[in-house]
Formats: structure tokens, C-alpha cells, sequence
């Protein structure tokens, strides 16, 4: 026997649609490896059978969204975290106001930009993203719990980093948009989140409205987290995209950042999980080729006893260095670069649990600026460039 978590009711899973110019994107939500958990979470689990709780026998049954697990284990407790690390790093390198205009690069289901929004109603934020199935979730499951205002003060862009003039905004019905937070409303309190999803209209790939076709305030941070730039495989690409970040920056200052991990164990086959509430997450790397500096990564679902989703999120990665970062950040045009660095737990893979680790963060290890570091089993870093500072 072994542990087994609390269960919920999984919404409704999305259809799945493509955009035509993702070549490069195995899948264009990106995903972090170490959203870990501390000795306090294991300890509150409740004991139960290991595989989870039993589920209906009944396929009909609709398996739960890859994004509503992707959000509950990848970046369960990152939106507060980052935004509050953002925020300092902002104050720290620019100063003299605070930050009010955001905007996520491969945001996904832009989870990170409606906790901005939650976060101040001055402030305002853009997400672009190559997956329209992803940034339509978001409006119905993430943007109605902002608020009404929420809709005026999102923009979501369906499109390439790459080539972020081309892409097109996601179109919304206000009807159907005040119909969805009516239903939010009546059903605060209820544990189905089925209840709570009400359809918004997809966006129209042949026609709609091009993000060069808006004026929008500069934006006093940009930023490109869960390891994102990884899909970037090459150089030019990497300097490409930095000088589009810098070019929405504000003139009066602001800030680019971005996540990356490394370590011994991110250059060797790895398999990482944890538990949540019905499920478990799967951290899958594979071979490491050491010429390209490639990987492939997978996340996989295990839900109760019979429902796995396999390769939920799959991607193949050019694990980037610390200095070639730097260097492509200053040739794109940024003043200065700065690394602030957390060391991650081990994940040494010797003795019975091999290739299938369960490890533990502690709550007192934060990220620290540093100009040296000791090469560990594992580390992530803050990557944050800044511009238009006099």
C-alpha cells in the first residue's frame, strides 16, 4: 500500500487545433521540470492505494484537461512566486515606478498573466502563443476568474515568437464572455469545474485582426519562462527573438526575463514524478547528445488506475548555457544581464528507486544573484536583461 491523494472532478478536455507555422514546436505550451515538493506537502498527503482513486469504468467519462493537470503540477505554486520575483527584479535594475504593462511570450493557457491582472487592476497584459487551443482555455477557464474587467485588459495573440507582427488576436464574444463569469459567479463554491467552462469562440486562422494592427502601452516586462527559449534551437533564432522583447520594452526601462535549468542530471537520461491530487506527474528526459547540446522532453499524466496520458507535452530542447544567453542577449541590444540562481535537489539515481526519483525542496532556498557559480547536481536560474536604463 502507499499514498493516494484527495480527488477532483477533471473538466472537460478541449479539442485540440494547430497553427500553420510550427515547425519547430513539438507542442507550444512549454513546461518547467522542478515545480517540487517540500516535507510539508508529503506530510498532509492522505493514506490511501498507490495507484490513485478508482475511476469510473465508464470510458464515456471525459479524461481531464492536459492543461488543468499542466497547471496543477507544473506551475501549482509558480504565478505568485514569479511575478513577485519579477516585480523585485524590475524595482532592482529599472526603479522609479512600479510595473503595470506585462506581456508572456509562449504563454500557453497564460496563467502567469491573468495572476498579473489578479494582481493589480491598474495593470494590463499581452500573451502570445503558437497553440490556439491553449490561449482559448485560458479564456474559459483562467480569465473569468479575474474579473469582469479582465477581458478589456487581456490581449492573447495566436502566433510565432518568431514573427510576432503576424499574429492574430484571439477573438472573444462579450456576450458569452459575461454569460461565463455569470456562471463563475452563481457556481462559487461548487468542487465541478465542469460547471464553471462555458464555449468562446475560436479564433479565425484565414481572417482577424494582426497584432501589428494594435497600439498598445510599452511594456515594462517581457517575459519567457518554463524553459521556453529551449524551443529556439538556434543562435540566430535566440538573438531574433531577444530583439523583438526589447523592442516592446518601454524607453523609460525595462526588463526581459526568462528560465533556465541545468546541472550534471539536465546532460543524462532522467525521470522525475510527483504526486497531486489524482494524479501523477511525469518528468521524462531523454538521451542527451552532447555535440547539439539536444534532448527530448515528455510529460506524461497518470490518472487513478486507468487513464494515463502519455506525451501530454512533448518537446525537443537545445539546453542552452548561462554565457551563450548573455552574449545573445547584449548582441540583441540589452544593457546589462543578470543571473540569479537557485540550487535544485539532487537526483542521484543510485539504489532501488533509479530513473523514478522522489525529492524534496526546502522552502528556505531562494534565488540569489550571482556572477559565480559552483556547478551542482542540479540548478535553475532567472535570466533578467535590462534596457533603456539611463
Amino acid at each position: 500500500m502507499g499514498k493516494k491523494l484527495r480527488w477532483k472532478h477533471p473538466p472537460q478536455r478541449p479539442q485540440k487545433h494547430r497553427f500553420p507555422h510550427q515547425d519547430s514546436f513539438d507542442d507550444a505550451l512549454p513546461s518547467s521540470a522542478y515545480s517540487l515538493p517540500s516535507k510539508s506537502e508529503e506530510e498532509e498527503e492522505e493514506e490511501v492505494d498507490e495507484e490513485g482513486p478508482p475511476l469510473n469504468d465508464d470510458r464515456s467519462i471525459a479524461a481531464p484537461s492536459k492543461f488543468d493537470l499542466y497547471q496543477k503540477s507544473v506551475q501549482a505554486s509558480s504565478p505568485k512566486g514569479d511575478i513577485s520575483y519579477l516585480q523585485k527584479f524590475f524595482l532592482t535594475y529599472v526603479g522609479g515606478r512600479f510595473p503595470l504593462h506585462f506581456q508572456e511570450d509562449f504563454c500557453g493557457t497564460a496563467l502567469l498573466s491573468t495572476e498579473w491582472l489578479r494582481s493589480d487592476p491598474r495593470r494590463t497584459a499581452i500573451g502570445v502563443d503558437l497553440d490556439v487551443e491553449a490561449l482559448n482555455w485560458c479564456l474559459e477557464n483562467n480569465l473569468n476568474k479575474v474579473g469582469s474587467d479582465g477581458y478589456s485588459r487581456l490581449s492573447l495573440f495566436h502566433g510565432n515568437v518568431l514573427r510576432p507582427s503576424e499574429a492574430l488576436l484571439v477573438q472573444y464574444k462579450p456576450e458569452i464572455a459575461l454569460e461565463n463569469l455569470s456562471l463563475n459567479d452563481n457556481n462559487a463554491g461548487s468542487n465541478n469545474s465542469n460547471d464553471q467552462e462555458c464555449p468562446i469562440s475560436s479564433i479565425d486562422t484565414e481572417e482577424g485582426i494582426l497584432k501589428r494592427e494594435c497600439s498598445y502601452p510599452a511594456r515594462d516586462i517581457v517575459c519567457a519562462f518554463n524553459y521556453s527559449c529551449c524551443c529556439l534551437q538556434s543562435r540566430k533564432d535566440l538573438v531574433v527573438y531577444f530583439r523583438h522583447a526589447l523592442d516592446v520594452l518601454s524607453k523609460r526601462g525595462g526588463i526581459f526575463a526568462m528560465d533556465l535549468y541545468g546541472g550534471v542530471s539536465s546532460e543524462r537520461k532522467l525521470r522525475l514524478q510527483r504526486r497531486f491530487p489524482g494524479f501523477l506527474y511525469v518528468w521524462e528526459q531523454e538521451d542527451f547528445d552532447i555535440v547539439n547540446r539536444t534532448t527530448r522532453i515528455s510529460l506524461h499524466f497518470n490518472i487513478g488506475k486507468n487513464r494515463t496520458i502519455r506525451h501530454a507535452f512533448s518537446y525537443n530542447w537545445r539546453l542552452w548555457s548561462l554565457p551563450e544567453i548573455k552574449e545573445c542577449l547584449e548582441e540583441a541590444g540589452f544593457q546589462s544581464v543578470h543571473f540569479w540562481i537557485r540550487e535544485m535537489p539532487e537526483t542521484d539515481t543510485e539504489g532501488d528507486n533509479r530513473n523514478s526519483e522522489r525529492y524534496y525542496a526546502s522552502e528556505d532556498v531562494k534565488y540569489e544573484e550571482h556572477t559565480f557559480f559552483q556547478q551542482a547536481d542540479a540548478w535553475n536560474a532567472y535570466i533578467v536583461g535590462v534596457a533603456n536604463v539611463s
